[in-house]
């Protein structure tokens, strides 16, 4: 029996791995739960699974939380805190970290699941953007595995040549390119000059995936690319030049990898975390996720296009950071959640969220990524300079 720590359990990602764990009670228990804000929900999710722990964010929440556990009779300890979600990442008893955690919040904890040598199922992608050495560093200096959630890089893995060990190092190992797959989101076949009267709700609304808002947004403007192309770096060792966006409509095939011989194996499945989160819980073996077979007649097609930098500028920023290296990454992603946060609550307009993180790219000076400290301080001064640039915009 394998004891489960979800770090953002009451996200998408943590509502589809609990839904996953259900099917297999004989395999896997559920030691620990984290969350933000959400207190009906991780109530409800305690109720079910009857962690050890349930961590709150928000001291508030964690309050209200063990209240409401107290009354239901539930001995479920609650804590709360940055500290907390660290300690429950790194305990004993935690055999598996699913982190998923949005943005840079799930950084700290992912290290220490990291340090502790733990299992990491890794749907943070900030963690790898904001530190990608840092993490990798940790990784292999204690023989933690890191495995990808993301369905675009769990279909690049499945796709290496990947053995029981030495996952992470694939030289000489034939692969021409990786091709990472985007459907484009909402506004893949909008005008270029309408793209400045994108609401929230449309943003939002993305036609293949059901996804939390700011995931969404990332979607619509096509960083959440930008972000998987730097998380590819570091987890499979590739220069950019060797990243290749394609935008494929169906969401169909999750990525594919091109090798020295011709040969181009791709992931192939229906748009469903649960595939993923299954695969990553239960490798080198295969486990039941509850997806339905993919109906190959049923979907008919598979279209492929060119990203195109012009209608998504986030794209290109996130490969200029990249290869700017340093703290570069750290900057682009403070900038993209504060822009991202200012569109949703519609303090500036969808086309000013890649306008702020070009400014800021420009506005703060990238340093070495060689420790937490140099990362959180560009993340914190980047997020300062883009608070100044968002206000900028809100006078004209």
């Amino acid at each position: 029996m394998q004891q489960v720590t979800i770090l953002g359990s009451t996200g998408s990602i943590g509502i589809s791995t609990l839904d996953v764990l259900q099917r297999h009670p004989e395999k896997y228990s559920v030691y620990a739960l984290a969350a933000n804000k959400s207190v009906d929900t991780i109530f409800e999710q305690c109720i079910q699974f009857q962690p050890a722990v349930a961590v709150m964010l928000c001291p508030d929440s964690a309050e209200q939380l063990e209240i409401k556990l107290r009354k239901a009779g539930l001995a479920t300890a609650v804590q709360s805190g940055m500290q907390a979600l660290e300690m429950i990442s790194s305990a004993d008893e935690t055999d598996i970290v699913v982190a998923a955690i949005v943005g840079a919040a799930g950084l700290l904890p992912t290290l220490a699941a990291a340090k502790a040598g733990k299992r990491i199922l890794l749907a943070n992608k900030e963690a790898l953007v904001m530190s990608g050495a840092l993490l990798m560093r940790e990784v292999e200096a204690n023989n933690a595995i890191l495995l990808p959630v993301d369905s675009e890089h769990n279909a690049i893995w499945q796709c290496m040549p990947v053995g029981d060990t030495q996952q992470y190092h694939f030289e000489n190992k034939g692969i021409r390119r990786i091709i990472l797959t985007a459907s484009g989101g909402p506004f893949r076949d909008w005008d270029i000059d309408d793209l400045d009267r994108v609401t929230p709700e449309q943003a939002v609304a993305h036609p293949n995936w059901s996804m939390g808002q700011k995931i969404s947004v990332d979607s619509a403007t096509m960083m959440n690319k930008g972000l998987e192309v730097i998380e590819a770096h570091w987890l499979f060792g590739v220069s950019s030049d060797k990243i290749e966006v394609v935008l494929h409509r169906q969401s169909i095939i999750h990525s594919m990898v091109d090798y020295a011989d011709g040969s181009v194996l791709a992931q192939m499945g229906n748009p469903d975390m649960r595939t993923p989160i299954a695969n990553t819980l239960a490798w080198p073996q295969r486990i039941d996720s509850g997806v339905e077979p993919l109906d190959l007649v049923k979907a008919g097609r598979l279209d492929f296009s060119e990203a195109d930098f012009a209608r998504f500028p986030c794209l290109a920023l996130a490969y200029k950071a990249l290869n700017a290296g340093g703290t570069s990454t750290a900057i682009l992603n403070a900038a993209n959640e504060v822009a991202v946060e200012a569109f949703l609550n519609r303090k500036i307009k969808f086309t000013d969220i890649a306008r702020i993180i070009a400014d800021v790219l420009e506005g703060v000076q990238s340093t070495a990524a060689d420790s937490l400290e140099h990362i959180l301080s560009a993340d914190q001064m980047a997020r300062k300079v883009a608070q100044q640039q968002m206000r900028k915009l809100c006078n004209h």
